[in-house]
């Protein structure tokens, strides 16, 4: 689950700004993120949801303050978010458009469950955050499947239906040992 998210956001912002870098030799700046998300041209092309988030955390990804997205400035942009995270906010963004790779029902479950996941609480969650939540969720849904079944499973106490063997167990089994002979 989360590897598709962070591979498909990761993915979805280098095609962007190739794109765009593509269309603008000189640089991606704000002006040509602006002017790119603007041309009807681009429709097919551009894909608007990372166009837009890469506009509105122009400032964020521009480090040298130089008014250009540079290859290794979104090279840089990428890895950190890989390393420390992607917030909810930042979620909510990208999906906004569902085009960040993964189904709707699995980004709204990531969103809903978004506090649970942060479990080092720094506003951000990670690959390994997202696993890990997965999969003590998993763990737990056993357990309560479990627990459920032993609750509610009397072939404990009565022995097994489809069992018309007599060597098979119940806590009656003691009593009735002789009666099946």
């Amino acid at each position: 689950m989360a590897n598709s998210l962070l591979t498909g956001l990761y993915a979805g912002l280098t095609n962007t700004y190739s794109y765009l870098a593509q269309l603008n030799p000189e640089g991606v700046t704000l002006d040509s993120i602006n002017s790119a998300r603007s041309d009807s041209k681009n429709n097919l092309n551009l894909n608007q949801t990372f166009a837009s988030y890469l506009q509105s955390n122009f400032n964020s990804i521009d480090k040298d303050g130089d008014g250009v997205i540079g290859s290794d400035e979104l090279t840089n942009f990428t890895n950190m978010l890989s390393t420390q995270g992607i917030t909810k906010a930042e979620l909510t963004q990208l999906a906004a458009s569902g085009a960040i790779g993964i189904s709707s029902d699995t980004l709204n479950n990531i969103l809903d469950h978004f506090d649970d996941m942060d479990t080092n609480h720094d506003g951000r969650v990670t690959a390994e955050e997202i696993n890990s939540y997965g999969y003590s969720a998993s763990k737990q849904e056993k357990m309560d499947e479990y627990a459920h079944k032993r609750a509610t499973d009397m072939s404990t106490f009565y022995g097994s239906d489809s069992s018309s063997s007599v060597d098979s167990y119940s806590i009656l089994s003691y009593r009735y040992k002789n009666y099946n002979k």
